[in-house]
């Protein structure tokens, strides 16, 4: 096996992983940087962000503000220190983008574009029309090609961390186009693998958000922080899951049901607001949480429109006019007419929540390190957590600008601390019993079970125990299936026994992630009895701050199911109170 000597790796070559091999790049030009995806950077899930990035930039705005919608947004979930750390410095990340060449939205004056987003009291997402990600994707990966101590690895996939002597020194990673193994020594290991969300049917999220990185430190023996609070997006196209980003609502588009009724005025975000103009007050301009449970409620009630695809809610945005859809969201428009027939200049979109982002994930610190020596993680795969329970819609741009900077100086100063070098031959060996495991799956036959099969399973359990609304049964039934699907995962045979591009084997190792990252959800959800955010119990309606003002962690056992405890959340200066969204949100 090939051996690869490098100083820091890191997995995953989106926002987060690319705004790290920078911050590395700059700190210091002798360290070797090896950034490893299992795909060409490009393609990675951040150039499917389309609202902004939330960042304190207007005079009537303040950082106090941008904590407080935080902090309030995440049902007190967050750790504020963390929450303080991010709005201090989103606005120099976002000024920063803009020197590296970032094509921010202008208004007629000059000065930086802003628009409003859910649950937060000022305007202040930027944004590059309604393709933000996609720009600030281009503008990382841009700037990252100035630096010669980036070597890039595109179409590897990461098997396994090297973890001895009780640090992480290295992985284990197939390339894709030859079927061999290669092994990373590295000093320091970053992982930015993304989200999970694919272990539900109906998600925003592209094929390759299988949680591999998350199911990578967690088998490492690092827990999984609040898994079970994952986000449904208010606004998917229904056929298709298809994200129709947040600005939509902030740019003044407007949710009604079957009887053409703003009905968010009935769930705790009104009073009804003018139709025009884009509005600060609440309404449509809630926090995602809301907005989908209200959905739900509002489909109990009988109140939805029947499509083809279930029921559906509709985002009227024909009042903004055809000008300002070209200008503000022509990205929304040629997806809502290619995808569903439907040009919202003249007609209202059906849409529907979706799975949408995971505000659990990898423990970590302020510092993005994670209790594991020599391991850091930024972006999506980690909990540091400034999300809290719910997420505020354009704070995930920022975060992975924030902590993926915030990564790379961590994991620098640890390679220049002096981290020892490691055993190569207690590292030989550990990468040696990995390419061993993976072996054995070319090597298995008469297995019983399928991928597509177990999957099914999987996304179906997580669909109807884990969703908007949850109850003890349910998700009882979900840990029972979802073992079993583990134990059932063993016996999965390749039909495709070649090494050149095996999507059999890589699809069969993704979905041993999403089974693991499953099962930490349904754990944790069974475990936390209270609804907070994202996390709604059927059977334990209110919010417990007593018994659970706490983080869950999950820890990975092989055979039984996850070992979950808990930590305190870190509150510095804002106490719990209570979400209201009911008034004039200014």
């Amino acid at each position: 096996m090939e051996t690869i000597q490098t100083d820091v790796a890191i997995i995953g070559a989106g926002g987060a992983g690319l705004r790290a091999a920078i911050a590395v790049g700059e700190t210091d030009p002798k360290l070797r940087i090896a950034l490893i995806s299992k795909v060409y950077p490009m393609r990675s899930h951040t150039c499917a962000a389309e609202g902004g990035a939330a960042g304190v930039i207007k005079p009537d705005d303040s950082l106090e503000n941008h904590f407080n919608d935080t902090v309030g947004g995440g049902d007190w979930l967050c750790d504020q220190d963390a929450v303080d750390y991010l709005v201090q410095e989103a606005p120099r990340e976002l000024i920063q983008l803009e020197h590296w060449g970032c094509p921010w939205s202008r208004e007629p004056n000059g000065s930086v574009a802003v628009r409003p987003f859910g649950g937060m009291i000022k305007q202040r997402t930027w944004f590059a029309a309604d393709k933000s990600g996609f720009h600030i994707l281009h503008t990382l990966f841009q700037t990252s090609l100035k630096f010669p101590s980036i070597q890039r690895f595109d179409e590897y996939y990461v098997t396994d961390l090297i973890v001895d002597d009780g640090r992480c020194q290295g992985l284990t990673a197939i390339e894709m186009r030859s079927g061999q193994m290669r092994q990373f020594q590295a000093r320091a290991v970053i992982i930015a693998g993304g989200g999970a969300g694919r272990m539900f049917p109906f998600t925003t999220n592209g094929a390759i958000k299988t949680g591999d990185g998350m199911a990578l430190a967690y088998r490492a023996g690092v827990a999984l922080k609040d898994m079970e609070f994952v986000q449904y997006h208010p606004t998917g196209l229904p056929n298709t899951g298809t994200l129709l980003t947040e600005a939509c609502r902030g740019e003044g588009g407007i949710l009604l049901n079957k009887n053409g009724r703003r009905f968010l005025q009935d769930y705790g975000m009104g009073p009804e607001t003018p139709v025009g103009k884009p509005q600060l007050k609440t309404m449509e301009l809630g926090p995602r949480d809301r907005v989908s449970q209200a959905f739900w409620h509002e489909q109990k009630k009988g109140n939805m429109l029947p499509t083809q695809w279930g029921d559906c809610m509709l985002l009227d945005m024909r009042h903004l006019g055809e000008k300002a859809i070209n200008e503000r969201l022509p990205l929304v428009r040629d997806v809502t007419t290619s995808y569903l027939g439907v040009d919202p200049v003249t007609d209202p979109v059906p849409v529907r929540p979706v799975v949408h982002y995971m505000m659990g994930g990898i423990d970590t610190n302020i510092r993005a390190a994670t209790p594991l020596a020599g391991l850091f993680a930024a972006g999506e795969c980690a909990c540091v957590s400034i999300n809290g329970a719910n997420r505020l819609g354009s704070n995930s741009l920022t975060e992975i600008l924030v902590f993926g900077r915030r990564a790379g100086l961590s994991a620098a100063e640890y390679v220049r601390s002096g981290a020892r070098p490691g055993n190569d031959a207690a590292l030989a060996a550990k990468a040696t019993a990995a390419q061993a495991r993976i072996r054995a799956r070319f090597e298995k036959t008469g297995g019983k079970e399928s991928v597509a099969a177990l999957r099914k399973e999987m996304m179906t359990t997580m669909e109807r125990n884990a969703g908007i609304y949850r109850s003890g049964d349910g998700l009882s039934e979900a840990c029972v299936k979802l073992g079993e699907l583990r134990h059932r995962y063993a016996e999965v045979e390749l039909t495709d026994k070649t090494n050149v591009y095996n999507t059999d084997l890589l699809q069969a190792l993704e979905l041993g992630s999403m089974l693991d990252c499953a099962e930490a959800v349904a754990a944790s959800a069974l475990a936390r009895k209270e609804s907070r955010g994202a996390h709604q119990r059927l059977d334990f309606v209110e919010r417990d701050d007593k018994s659970f003002l706490r983080h869950s962690l999950a820890y990975y056992h092989p055979t039984d199911p996850p070992r979950v405890e808990y930590r305190d959340v870190v509150i510095t200066k804002s106490q719990p109170g209570v979400r209201d969204y009911s008034g004039d949100h200014q």
